[in-house]
């Protein structure tokens, strides 16, 4: 039985490499359609990239509501995995990755505007995910309530760009970035349909990962939420990863800041308020009194420290972050292991 475990993390970890694999391809070919309606770096990041970025959470979300609808995954084990991942994703994202990207980077500056229309949003997702895991679980209403702040929120970011769109906003620093932007609608068809067939790759490795943890929950004894923030809430991070250090290398910061901050409205709004709509979900323990609160928290530190050092970002507040990733991990891991 061990042997098994032991094969089937194994494939468990080929189903995670092609899940990220097929989201990158994904994400490279939603930022030149993007690019192609004409759309500023940092909008794109927030919206479109960001919501590429979390095809990993929405597709875990909706594959596992799926199975617990059909009765092959258990309701509570199922809900603590893909609940676990979206939050423990959220926290390394504005912890762990963005201190990286930092630190990969030299700094990093933030515009003031950018603060208060992106990174308070941020924070307030998750006050709003709190308020409504209080009751120990999200209904289809609460479900509801997440599907419908996200587009008002996406209304009032398009609304913005409109307004203060700028041409030069839209030109790419390199030139990979700017041949890869299509041409005519007919490329822009045929760009669709490559990101629409790896999204479906995406699903189905989902599905595996979900299927595999699930048993290796059942067999250790370890919670659900605990592996969903330890592993698949990491690896459901790479692609934001990989989309920020690409725009750092190529000089494209907008994309990285905005995927980084909008993918931590997106994976609890889209992602969750989408498998509450379709199944509901059990709230473990952990995550209202520890995970919710401390992607609040870290949130917080993050928009304190830049506003008070005046939108700039140093190695200094990259070390702080990524410290606060690690104490997260350890507190989780001592008192919360269980659900």
């Amino acid at each position: 039985m061990e042997q098994n475990i032991w094969v089937v993390s194994f494939l468990g970890l080929g189903a995670l490499v092609l899940l990220v694999v097929t989201a990158n391809v994904a994400v490279k070919k939603l930022i030149g359609i993007a690019s192609f309606f004409h759309l500023s770096s940092t909008f794109m990041g927030m919206t479109v990239v960001s919501l590429a970025t979390s095809i990993p959470e929405i597709t875990a979300h909706l594959t596992a509501s799926t199975n617990i609808l059909r009765g092959t995954l258990d309701y509570e084990v199922g809900s603590a995995i893909v609940l676990g991942a979206n939050i423990g994703s959220d926290v390394v994202q504005q912890t762990f990755i963005l201190g990286l990207v930092v630190f990969i980077a030299g700094g990093l500056t933030f515009r003031r505007y950018f603060l208060w229309k992106s990174m308070i949003p941020m924070i307030l997702t998750n006050v709003l995910c709190i308020f409504l895991a209080l009751n120990g679980n999200f209904s289809r209403l609460d479900g509801i309530i997440l599907l419908i702040s996200f587009m008002v929120y996406n209304y009032f970011l398009y609304m913005d760009e409109r307004k203060f769109y700028r041409k030069e906003d839209n030109l790419h620093q390199d030139e990979e970035i700017a041949n890869s932007v299509p041409r005519n609608l007919k490329e822009v068809l045929i760009d669709t349909l490559v990101a629409l067939g790896m999204i479906i790759i995406t699903i189905f490795s989902a599905t595996y990962v979900l299927n595999i943890t699930e048993m290796i929950v059942n067999r250790t004894g370890i919670g659900g939420s605990l592996i969903g923030v330890v592993t698949l809430g990491v690896a459901s991070a790479l692609p934001e990863l990989t989309t920020a250090l690409a725009g750092i290398g190529k000089k494209e910061h907008g994309i990285s800041l905005g995927t980084l901050i909008g993918s931590n409205i997106t994976n609890p709004l889209v992602a969750i308020g989408g498998g509450a709509l379709l199944s509901t979900y059990a709230a473990p323990r952990p995550l209202i009194l520890w995970d919710l609160p401390a992607a609040t928290f870290t949130g917080a530190v993050l928009w304190a420290v830049i506003w008070f050092s005046k939108g700039k970002l140093s190695k200094w507040g990259a070390t702080y972050l990524l410290v606060l990733y690690f104490i997260y991990i350890l507190i989780r891991a001592l008192f919360f292991a269980v659900d």
